[in-house]
Order: structure tokens, then C-alpha cells, then sequence
């Protein structure tokens, strides 16, 4: 079992910064495809990065790409998010994730991650 817990949301003015932290128990997190995902109000949770058990390999949504950076340090098992020159359109509770099938790639789709925590909030003010 793997719990996540996120931290470091908030409330900042468009074109500000936040980094978000993911803490995760368990000494299998090096291991482990990690994910960020988002959810605004009255909308689907989407993809926004994800990066691989190594931290060699990310990729990320169209949508925040050149503004977010996703990052891991395994020997803190923690992953972060980055996010620079925010936007309203960027509010929303964020997710963390955690595939459990170790080792594998980047995993980009929700139904493939098998560990969430709670979520963070976001609020971009315009």
C-alpha cells in the first residue's frame, strides 16, 4: 500500500509560482511512474505530467507545457510540480498519482495509476 499525501497549494496572482510536493510512504517509491493530474470545477480530471521511476523521462499536457516541470528525488520519495506563469485556467485541485506495476515508463492516462492522494487546491487569481 502506498499513501500519497501532496502539499503546497495555494492562492497566487496569474503569473505567479507554486511548487507542489508529493510525499509518498513505502520503500518501493523508486520504483514507481508518478503522476500529476487536475481537477477543475465541473470538469473531468486530466492528465498534466507525469515522469518515469528514474526521473529520466517526463512528458506533459500540451496545456501546461514550457510552464511545468514535474521532478521526482527518490531518496526523499517525493515528486514535485513546478508551475510558473500560472493562469486562471490552471485552478484546480491537484492530484497525485502513483503507478504500482514497478518500473514501467511514463504513464499518461488515469486508469493506469493505482495509488491517488487526497489533492491540493490551487487558485490562480486573474
Amino acid at each position: 500500500q502506498v499513501q500519497l499525501v501532496e502539499s503546497g497549494g495555494g492562492l497566487v496572482q496569474a503569473g505567479g509560482s507554486l511548487r507542489l510536493s508529493c510525499a509518498a510512504s513505502g520503500r518501493a517509491f523508486s520504483m514507481y511512474a508518478m503522476g500529476w493530474f487536475r481537477q477543475a470545477p465541473g470538469k473531468k480530471r486530466e492528465f498534466v505530467a507525469s515522469i518515469n521511476w528514474s526521473g529520466g523521462s517526463t512528458s506533459s499536457a500540451d496545456s501546461v507545457k514550457g510552464r511545468f516541470t514535474i521532478s521526482r528525488d527518490n531518496a526523499k520519495n517525493t515528486v514535485y510540480l513546478q508551475m510558473n506563469n500560472l493562469k486562471p485556467e490552471d485552478t484546480a485541485v491537484y492530484y497525485c498519482a502513483a503507478d504500482a506495476l514497478p518500473w514501467t515508463p511514463l504513464v499518461t492516462k488515469e486508469l493506469e495509476y493505482d495509488y491517488w492522494g487526497q489533492g491540493t487546491q490551487v487558485t490562480v487569481s486573474s
